[in-house]
């Protein structure tokens, strides 16, 4: 879904009606809005000139004389409700908006700072105001600005677009404990993968994990949906007068599954949002997942400048980006710096014997529990709960690579994936 606000500053005209409608086809708009039309009344020919016959819906709010005035314009296809909406008449419950209504977000521009210009001025005066509702519905949002053509404001232009990166990569949930088969699942997939070296079962680990969780945890409101409307259907069952010893039994079984499901999703928001806030069993699943989501905004790159030039194409920009790090980190050859030529002072035999006693087990353990269990060393891979969760069944093979480690003094290949 796209939406597009304009301050048009006067739809008079064919130029301006021309504009808009060009706007519209270039974007594939399911939703304009125009502000300052300057018109006291809008028809349908206003309307089909910009639109088009098909499946078209708008309000208007007259200019008072020649300032003023605002219409919105909208894919009737896709906004089919919108009338319960627009209509006051039709909206139930009172007039008023909700406090959840009224606790809008300013969206942030990706492509430019400022939206008006006039000679050398320039401001941010056109902002799009979203709900915590529209937030939830449409995670994905992204606001940017548009060619302002005929009038000193630009278009801005509201996409709810999923731009595909590839597969995502695979991060431990932890919300997987609260699933009492996980732990066994993994004890036995560990198991089978035999003596290969631990970065490996660590890898290979990842697709059983995947497809476990394909199985176990996919559609998680669809199976809260589906306990809540077997609850209600045994209530209405009861309040017709049809009862037996086995419903109530029933019913408590369900909320019991339903309460669970309820937890998972508590457990996996918190862990998606990041947030340093949240508590076990905190009650605030909305929240969490608008942290999430606004993380996500936050970290998508919609534009690049490259070499002078800004670019949107996604896959240009894994490409240059990628570029950048590889030349940033690139080097011809070492350094030819002895490590003693830096040395002031030197350490007795006593202490520098000391720094090389390799930890013990025990040493280990409370090094791994010392760490905070949210955080993941590599990237979205295992995080530190997973590995103490786990502990039991991978302890051997990861207290082993690292006593490598301090033997060797090398780092096995792929560890940063623990």
């Amino acid at each position: 879904m796209i939406v597009s606000s304009w301050n048009v500053r006067g739809l008079r005209g064919d130029g301006k009606l021309r504009m808009v409608k060009e706007l519209r086809n270039k974007h594939k708009l399911d939703m304009v809005g125009l502000t300052e039309t300057k018109k006291q009344v809008v028809t349908r020919f206003d309307v089909t000139r910009i639109w088009g016959n098909n499946g078209v819906g708008w309000e208007y709010v007259g200019s008072d004389g020649a300032s003023g005035g605002l219409l919105l314009i909208w894919n009737d296809l896709v906004f089919r409700d919108f009338n319960e909406i627009v209509h006051e008449g039709k909206r139930k419950g009172g007039t008023s908006l909700t406090q959840s209504a009224e606790e809008f977000k300013s969206m942030p521009l990706s492509d430019r700072k400022f939206t008006w210009f006039r000679g050398r001025s320039c401001s941010r005066i056109d902002r799009a105001l979203l709900s915590l509702e529209w937030l939830q519905e449409f995670p994905e949002s992204r606001l940017r600005g548009g060619l302002r053509g005929l009038s000193d404001h630009c278009p801005i232009i509201l996409e709810d677009r999923k731009l595909s990166f590839g597969p995502s990569p695979f991060r431990s949930l932890d919300s997987w404990f609260t699933h009492e088969g996980f732990l066994r699942m993994v004890k036995e997939e560990w198991r089978d993968l035999g003596d290969k070296p631990f970065t490996d079962k660590f890898k290979a680990l990842t697709v059983p994990l995947g497809r476990w969780h394909k199985d176990n945890f996919s559609e998680i409101d669809k199976k809260i949906a589906k306990f809540e409307e077997e609850i209600k259907r045994l209530d209405d069952m009861i309040s017709n007068g049809v009862y037996d010893g086995t419903m109530e039994a029933r019913r408590k079984a369900l909320v019991t599954c339903c309460e669970r499901w309820y937890v998972r999703k508590e457990v996996h928001g918190k862990q998606m949002s990041r947030s340093r806030h949240a508590k076990d069993m905190d009650k605030n699943t909305r929240y969490f997942h608008n942290i999430a989501s606004a993380r996500r905004r936050n970290n998508w790159i919609d534009t690049l400048v490259i070499n002078g030039k800004r670019v949107r194409n996604q896959a240009r920009i894994k490409i240059a980006i990628r570029e950048f790090y590889k030349d940033l980190y690139h080097q011809e050859r070492s350094p030819k710096v002895s490590f003693r030529d830096g040395l002031v002072e030197k350490i007795d035999e006593l202490d520098a014997g000391t720094l090389e006693v390799l930890p013990s087990a025990e040493e280990i353990r409370e090094a791994v529990w010392d760490c905070e269990s949210s955080k993941a060393p590599g990237c979205d891979r295992y995080n530190l709960n997973f590995i103490k969760r786990c502990w039991d069944e991978i302890r051997a093979e990861f207290t082993a690579a690292l006593m490598e480690f301090f033997q060797t003094y090398k780092l096995l290949a792929d560890s940063n994936i623990t």
